[in-house]
């Protein structure tokens, strides 16, 4: 019984403790800035496998609409988890004719290699970063100050994933449905934090969206 209690008083005070610490955080974090279509279509975007070419964004979706992830590499970051759980939904997404893309803003090292295992669709290179935009948002040094932040990064270093070291890890990622032709975007999701997961069942939603508002 007074095990159970402490147990109690010890969880109430972590929650507190990681309340106050992501409220003081989110003061100093740049807000969100939503995405247009127009600022994503016009994006050019780079293949990393065979022959390099160079395309506009708009190829990705305009035909069949798509989920598009803008990745981020760090260490504090559970990345594994968050692309396994949205590369999950990839059987669903070819039933509905939605194709599973990623981009990221850099080819670093083995950063990219690395990530593929965990991830089921086709990765891009965002060289202007604009799918982070169009306000780019960096977590900096706040990061260290947020409990979810160490949670994240002690599972990811358990699982032998050492994140970003050589290039920028503190940019914010985010996840994307957009629709086809002139749909628009049908979920924006941003990062609030490293390791910060979108819900795939609304992603899953959206996506259904782009078949039924033909």
């Amino acid at each position: 019984m007074a095990l159970a209690i402490v147990g109690d008083a010890v969880a109430a005070v972590g929650g507190l403790l990681a309340g106050v610490l992501n409220y003081m955080t989110d003061i100093f974090l740049t807000a969100p800035m939503k995405a247009t279509l127009k600022h994503l279509e016009d994006t050019e975007l780079k293949t990393l496998t065979g022959d390099i070419k160079t395309f506009k964004a708009k190829c990705l979706w305009e035909k069949s609409g798509a989920v598009i992830m803008a990745v981020q590499f760090n260490k504090l970051s559970n990345l594994q988890k968050t692309h396994l759980e949205l590369s999950s939904l990839k059987p669903q997404l070819d039933q509905l004719g939605v194709p599973l893309y990623a981009v990221v803003k850099e080819d670093v090292g083995t950063e990219v290699q690395n990530f593929r295992p965990y991830f089921k669709g086709e990765i891009f290179l965002d060289e202007k970063r604009r799918f982070y935009g169009p306000r780019e948002r960096k977590m900096g040094l706040l990061a260290f100050l947020r409990l979810g932040v160490w949670f994240n990064g002690l599972r990811a270093f358990r699982k032998g994933f050492l994140g970003n070291v050589l290039g920028e890890g503190f940019v914010l990622g985010g996840v994307f449905v957009i629709g086809r032709d002139q749909q628009g975007i049908l979920l924006e999701h941003r990062e609030m934090e490293f390791g910060d997961k979108v819900n795939i069942s609304e992603v899953l939603h959206a996506a259904r969206r782009v078949a039924r508002e033909l």
